[in-house]
C-alpha cells in the first residue's frame, strides 16, 4: 500500500515538526544521537583515530542544526588505500542514524567513466530519450531524507569518473542544488550528508614509504614526505581546484598494521555469526586457526582481505559440516595438519 506508507510517513514528519517548534530554539529537529553513531563507528572500525574524530566533530555540528540552509549538510572526502573502511564508515552512520545501511543512497562512479555518462546524473538534454521523464540515478527519497533525518548519498571511488561527470557535481556542493538538464525540475541536496571516497595517491604513498624504508634513505634516516603532500599532489593533479574547494572535510585514511588483525578478525567473525544466528547456529575460532589467517593477511588489501580468507578457506567447510551435521549448532574452529578443520566441542566434522 505505497499511498497509506507516503501518507504515514507525511504525518509523522509533520509531528516532528510540530515537536520541534513546540519546543526552545535550541532543540535539533535530528533524532539521532551523536554519542551513539560515535560508539556505533569505534565498534566496527579499526583505528583510523584522526578520521574518527573528524566525524564526530561533524556529527556535533549536524545535531545542533545551524548550518548554511543553502549548501549540504556536509561534504566529505575520504582517501585512502582499498579496505581500510571507507565505504564502511559511510554505511555505519547511514546504519545508526536511519536504521538501515540500504537507506543511503549510493552511486557507483566507476560506472560513470566516460564524458556522456553525466546524463545518467542529470538527466538527458532536451530531445533526447527520456529528457522529459528527467530520470536519473539518484534515489530522491533517500537524499532528501525528512524533517528529523538527513539524506545521505555517497560516490564511491569518485576518481573513476570522467571529468565531465565530476564537474556536473560542483552546483551540488555549493548550493544544494541539481537542476536536471530538461529544465523542468532540481533535486535538492541541502538536508543531505555527502560523502565521496577515493583511492588517489593510495599507491604513491606505498611505493614512497618503501623506498624510504631501504637502502640509503634508511641508512641516512632520511623521513618520506608526509601523507598530507602525497594526498595533496594526488588531488590537484587529478580534480580542478574549483572542485577541491568545495568539499568541507579532506579525512586520510592510514594503511591497517597487523596490530590491528585481532580486532578485523573480530568484526568479520561478528558478521559472519550474525549471519549464522539466522539458521540458529554459531562459531568460534581458536588461538591457532586466528594465526593461520594472521599469517594469511596481505596490507595491501586491508579488511577486504579478512572477509575473502573467511569466504574461501573457512566458509566452505562450515557449510558442509552445517548440511552434514544439522542438529549441531555450536561450531570451532580449530587447525590440523596446516588445515583449517570446523569441529563442535568434541567431535572433528569437516
Amino acid at each position: 500500500m505505497p499511498f497509506i506508507n507516503d501518507q504515514l510517513s507525511h504525518n509523522n514528519e509533520q509531528l516532528d515538526r510540530r515537536k520541534y517548534e513546540q519546543k526552545a530554539a535550541r532543540a535539533s529537529r535530528f533524532k539521532f544521537c551523536p554519542e551513539q553513531v560515535i560508539a556505533d563507528l569505534h565498534e566496527r572500525i579499526v583505528g583510523q583515530t584522526t578520521v574518527l574524530a573528524a566525524m564526530k566533530d561533524m556529527l556535533f555540528t549536524l545535531k545542533a542544526d545551524f548550518g548554511d540552509k543553502h549548501r549540504p549538510l556536509s561534504v566529505i572526502l575520504l582517501m585512502g588505500p582499498t579496505g581500510v573502511g571507507k565505504t564502511e564508515i559511510v554505511r555505519v552512520i547511514t546504519e545508526s542514524i536511519l536504521g538501515s545501511p540500504d537507506k543511503l543512497c549510493r552511486i557507483d562512479m566507476n560506472t560513470l567513466a566516460q564524458e556522456h555518462y553525466s546524463a545518467a546524473l542529470t538527466g538527458s538534454p532536451p530531445g533526447y530519450v527520456g529528457s522529459k521523464e528527467g530520470q536519473t540515478l539518484f534515489d530522491l527519497d533517500k537524499i532528501k531524507g525528512s524533517f528529523s533525518e538527513p539524506g545521505i548519498v555517497l560516490f564511491d571511488e569518485i576518481e573513476k569518473a570522467d571529468q565531465s561527470v565530476v564537474r556536473s557535481l560542483m552546483n551540488i556542493l555549493d548550493t544544494g542544488k541539481l537542476s536536471l538538464t530538461s529544465g523542468l525540475s532540481e533535486i535538492d541536496f541541502s538536508n543531505t550528508l555527502i560523502f565521496m571516497t577515493t583511492n588517489l595517491g593510495a599507491q604513491e604513498q606505498a611505493e614512497l614509504h618503501k623506498k624510504y624504508a631501504q637502502g640509503w634513505r634508511a641508512l641516512l634516516k632520511r623521513q618520506a614526505p608526509s601523507q598530507k603532500d602525497c594526498l595533496d599532489q594526488a588531488l590537484t593533479m587529478h580534480f580542478d581546484p574549483e572542485f577541491i574547494n568545495r568539499i568541507d572535510r579532506i579525512l586520510p585514511f592510514d594503511y591497517l598494521e597487523h596490530g590491528q588483525l585481532e580486532a578485523l578478525l573480530d568484526i568479520e567473525l561478528s558478521k559472519l555469526n550474525k549471519r549464522l544466528r539466522a539458521r540458529n547456529a554459531s562459531i568460534s575460532v581458536d588461538k591457532k586457526a586466528r594465526e593461520y589467517l594472521y599469517l594469511a593477511y596481505d596490507t595491501r588489501y586491508g579488511a577486504r582481505d579478512i572477509a575473502r580468507l573467511l569466504r574461501i578457506e573457512l566458509e566452505p567447510k562450515l557449510a558442509q559440516a552445517m548440511l552434514y551435521h544439522p542438529n549441531k549448532l555450536e561450531f570451532v574452529v580449530s587447525m590440523d595438519s596446516g588445515t583449517l578443520k570446523v569441529l563442535d566441542l568434541k567431535t572433528e566434522l569437516c
